[in-house]
């Protein structure tokens, strides 16, 4: 940056015309970025990239309410087409005090998924979650679980973290 190119944006512009197979863009903070990343996924480029956001509907909603909203309706049918997995993670006091774990959510993209983005039915999207576990996808809750199980984390702390409780307590017991 400031040598080879004049900013992040022209960068990343500079390295899909050079037909990388994965772009590793490190975050996304503003709608050119995104746009620029999202295009390149649309063309067949594997994209990773991260963002702030606490589950898996509000990292496509971040996405998406980052564009002005006469074109996020576009951006909703771009996205849905361009994602194979949204993976949140959360990093959690150990329960010995020595560090953090983290605690995860995957989302396989699925129709079901893509569906859902493009009407912006986000809060869906947990439930597409548990409906495509054989493919790989778990929720906050049962990463959460498994932590507590372990004894790696603390219930209450879980219980913090969770955006889905009666879930949680149901895996857990009560």
């Amino acid at each position: 940056m400031g040598t080879d190119v004049l900013d992040f944006v022209s960068a990343l512009r500079a390295a899909v015309r050079q037909a990388p197979d994965v772009l590793v863009v490190g975050e996304m903070r503003d709608p050119e970025t995104m746009r620029l990343a999202l295009n390149a996924a649309e063309t067949g480029h594997l994209v990773l990239s991260t963002l702030h956001a606490t589950d898996v509907s509000s990292a496509v909603s971040r996405i998406v309410d980052s564009f002005p909203s006469e074109r996020q309706a576009a951006v909703r049918q771009e996205l849905a087409m361009a994602l194979a997995a949204v993976l949140t993670q959360t990093l959690i006091p150990r329960a010995d005090g020595t560090g953090r774990v983290p605690a995860a959510e995957l989302l396989v993209v699925s129709y079901g998924a893509r569906q859902h983005v493009r009407r912006n039915a986000l809060q869906h999207l947990h439930q597409e979650i548990t409906i495509t576990r054989k493919a790989g996808s778990f929720t906050m809750e049962e990463s959460l679980a498994r932590l507590v199980q372990q004894g790696a984390i603390e219930r209450g702390e879980a219980m913090g973290r969770s955006g889905h409780g009666e879930e949680l307590e149901g895996i857990l017991g009560r």
